[in-house]
Protein backbone atom coordinates (compact mmCIF):
# COMPACT_ATOMS: atom_id res chain seq x y z
CA UNK A 1 0.00 0.00 0.00
CA UNK A 2 1.29 3.65 -1.39
CA UNK A 3 1.70 6.13 2.28
CA UNK A 4 -0.01 8.97 1.70
CA UNK A 5 0.11 12.27 3.01
CA UNK A 6 -3.89 12.01 3.25
CA UNK A 7 -5.30 9.00 5.41
CA UNK A 8 -8.78 8.57 6.71
CA UNK A 9 -9.12 5.93 9.34
CA UNK A 10 -12.25 3.80 10.07
CA UNK A 11 -12.76 6.70 13.25
CA UNK A 12 -13.54 9.44 10.89
CA UNK A 13 -10.29 11.70 11.43
CA UNK A 14 -7.24 12.24 8.92
CA UNK A 15 -4.01 12.29 10.01
CA UNK A 16 -1.37 14.74 8.29
CA UNK A 17 1.89 15.67 9.29
CA UNK A 18 1.82 16.52 12.58
CA UNK A 19 -2.31 17.30 12.90
CA UNK A 20 -5.08 15.35 13.25
CA UNK A 21 -8.33 17.33 11.27
CA UNK A 22 -11.60 16.11 10.13
CA UNK A 23 -12.87 19.09 7.37
CA UNK A 24 -16.05 18.15 5.48
CA UNK A 25 -18.04 21.00 3.12
CA UNK A 26 -21.45 20.21 2.26
CA UNK A 27 -21.81 22.13 -1.12
CA UNK A 28 -24.78 22.51 -3.40
CA UNK A 29 -24.78 24.12 -6.55
CA UNK A 30 -28.57 25.08 -8.24
CA UNK A 31 -28.89 25.74 -11.77
CA UNK A 32 -30.32 28.74 -13.21
CA UNK A 33 -34.17 29.26 -12.23
CA UNK A 34 -33.84 26.11 -11.14
CA UNK A 35 -34.51 24.65 -14.17
CA UNK A 36 -34.79 20.88 -14.70
CA UNK A 37 -31.52 20.03 -17.16
CA UNK A 38 -29.22 17.71 -15.79
CA UNK A 39 -31.24 14.54 -16.39
CA UNK A 40 -30.77 12.09 -19.74
CA UNK A 41 -27.05 11.34 -18.70
CA UNK A 42 -25.91 14.85 -18.16
CA UNK A 43 -26.01 13.43 -14.11
CA UNK A 44 -24.26 10.64 -14.99
CA UNK A 45 -21.50 12.77 -16.71
CA UNK A 46 -21.25 15.48 -13.39
CA UNK A 47 -21.43 12.42 -11.32
CA UNK A 48 -17.90 10.94 -13.09
CA UNK A 49 -16.60 14.52 -13.49
CA UNK A 50 -16.32 15.49 -9.84
CA UNK A 51 -15.34 11.87 -9.25
CA UNK A 52 -12.14 12.20 -11.09
CA UNK A 53 -11.63 15.97 -9.67
CA UNK A 54 -11.66 14.29 -6.03
CA UNK A 55 -8.71 11.81 -7.82
CA UNK A 56 -6.69 14.65 -9.03
CA UNK A 57 -7.23 17.31 -6.21
CA UNK A 58 -6.83 14.23 -3.54
CA UNK A 59 -10.18 15.10 -1.61
CA UNK A 60 -13.09 12.71 -0.56
CA UNK A 61 -16.68 12.67 -1.85
CA UNK A 62 -18.49 11.21 1.06
CA UNK A 63 -21.72 11.75 -0.37
CA UNK A 64 -23.12 13.46 -3.96
CA UNK A 65 -26.69 13.00 -5.09
CA UNK A 66 -26.91 14.81 -8.56
CA UNK A 67 -31.08 15.98 -8.83
CA UNK A 68 -32.70 17.54 -11.97
CA UNK A 69 -31.83 21.21 -10.93
CA UNK A 70 -29.67 20.89 -8.17
CA UNK A 71 -26.38 18.89 -6.70
CA UNK A 72 -25.35 17.89 -3.77
CA UNK A 73 -21.86 17.45 -2.74
CA UNK A 74 -20.25 16.69 1.04
CA UNK A 75 -16.47 16.35 0.27
CA UNK A 76 -13.35 15.47 3.12
CA UNK A 77 -10.58 17.58 2.49
CA UNK A 78 -7.39 18.51 3.95
CA UNK A 79 -7.30 21.34 5.65
CA UNK A 80 -4.80 23.55 2.98
CA UNK A 81 -8.31 23.69 0.85
CA UNK A 82 -10.58 26.61 1.70
CA UNK A 83 -14.17 26.61 1.13
CA UNK A 84 -13.38 29.32 -1.84
CA UNK A 85 -10.73 26.71 -3.63
CA UNK A 86 -13.56 23.63 -3.20
CA UNK A 87 -15.70 26.15 -5.15
CA UNK A 88 -13.07 27.04 -7.68
CA UNK A 89 -12.13 23.39 -8.29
Amino acid sequence: MKKDMFTINKNGLSYGRGYVYSLQYHLVWCTKYRKKVLKDGIDVECKEMLESLAQEYKFQILAMEVMPDHIHLLVDCRPQFYISDMIKI
